[in-house]
Formats: structure tokens, sequence, C-alpha cells
């Protein structure tokens, strides 16, 4: 049977639960509703945090009733700024609203396939998605891939851009930090190996033995029968 190359390997791992026991919360529009007279729910910005299980920053709000949610960050906000959440809102960074109260050509994320499930869609660092049009079949928006999808009009969403855009643009300088990078995700990294080196960056490497266990050395004052391989060695593997 043959074997799969390092590019297929890397897709593939295997089963991998992420670690949730430092994550700081969960990122999802609240559950309350507007107060009564269709008056948005307004609510101040305590602080922005980073949370490993995100890949962009989260903002924890106070709400008027003392309760307190989680958001994905948008680009633009800072500790004091109030968020409103309702129908009747002000198009500002980060308040949620349904889409068939926002007007086409906004600038949104963290949108609900169905209503109330706290939002699945474009979530990530820098995404964002543009409501198109307002059919009679529902919403029709623009995703990240391009993609167009309709969605049901009492589904919510944030306005504005996931903060944290360029995340990935600082190049990874050292090997290592791919590696790591990697091993987050659970995902294959190459490894070369020993004997595929050179003799000076590898006691396995070099081609002059096909031991590949320790370093094979004679001493120069042996016996003429045991003088076989390498023979009085200065050194032998990587340089310290």
């Amino acid at each position: 049977m043959g074997k799969r190359i390092i590019a297929q390997q890397r897709g593939r791992s295997r089963k991998f639960k992420v670690r949730g026991f430092n994550h700081k919360g969960i990122a999802r529009h609240n559950t309350l509703r507007e107060k009564a007279g269709n008056e948005p729910l307004k609510g101040i910005i305590l602080d922005i945090m980073h949370c490993p299980g995100h890949s962009a920053p989260l903002a924890k709000i106070k709400f008027e009733d003392d309760s307190i949610s989680y958001i994905l960050a948008p680009e633009g906000i800072k500790i004091g700024d109030s968020i409103e959440s309702g129908n009747n809102i002000t198009s500002a960074p980060g308040a949620i609203s349904s889409l068939e109260a926002l007007p086409e050509g906004t600038l949104i994320y963290n949108i609900e396939t169905q209503p109330g499930d706290g939002g699945k869609l474009v979530r990530a660092s820098g995404a964002s998605a543009r409501i198109l049009s307002k059919t009679p079949e529902g919403i029709m928006v623009q995703l990240p891939s391009k993609k167009k999808k309709t969605f049901n009009p009492k589904c919510r969403a944030n306005i504005g851009v996931v903060a944290g855009g360029g995340r990935k643009e600082k190049p990874m300088i050292k090997a290592g930090v791919k590696y790591k990078a990697l091993k987050a995700r659970n995902k294959l990294y190459p490894k070369v190996s020993g004997q595929a080196m050179n003799a000076v960056d590898h006691p396995h490497g070099g081609t002059r033995s096909s031991k590949k266990n320790y370093p094979y050395t004679v001493s120069k004052h042996t016996s003429p029968g045991a003088k076989v391989g390498k023979i009085a060695a200065r050194r032998t593997g990587k340089k310290k």
C-alpha cells in the first residue's frame, strides 16, 4: 500500500477536543428582547479581552437589567462605549439588530442561521458580510466567501467588522513558531529524520555507516581485527 504525502497528511487530524477550561465566555447574542414601546436595550462595554477560544477579542457588556453578555468585538469600539440591542437602534459598531431592520449595504457579522440561535456565521477575525437586498423570500446577504445566502428576516446580527483583521499577516520568523501554531490545531508538522541529515548535524547522519543507533568509533590503540568503521574519530554527531 502507498502512503499519504506530507501535504495530504497535514490536512488530517485525530479526534481533537478543544480545551475550554480557560475560555472567558460564550460569544453570542443576548436572549433579551426590546423593552416596552420598542425601545432598544442599552448596555455598556466593561472590558475588551483576549480569549484563547476565539480568533477575535471579546467585549464584555453589562445591560440595563444588570445582565452580562459577551460579543465578538468589532473594529472601532472602546471600553465605556454604549451598545444597543433591538430594532430601533442607531447604526453603531457592535449594535445587535434583526436583519429586517438594517438597511441594504450594511456590514454585519455573527449572523444567526435561525432566529434565536445566538449567531453562527461570520465570526472569524477581520470577517464581515454585507446585506444585498430584501426580497419576499428573505434577506439576501453576501458572505465573506462571496456566496449569497438568504436569511430569515428575524435573524439577528452585529453591525460592523470583526476586530483582529490581519492577525495572520505577521510572519512566523522561526520554524518553532509554525510548529506550535499547528500543534495548537492538532495538525501535522514535518520532522526531518536524523538519517537524512549530514554527519555534522546528527549522530545518525551521513552515509558512512548503515547502523543508526549510536556513534560506532574505535580507538587507534585497539587490536587490528577490531579497527573497522570510524577509527580514532575526533568527534561524532552535532558540534556543540
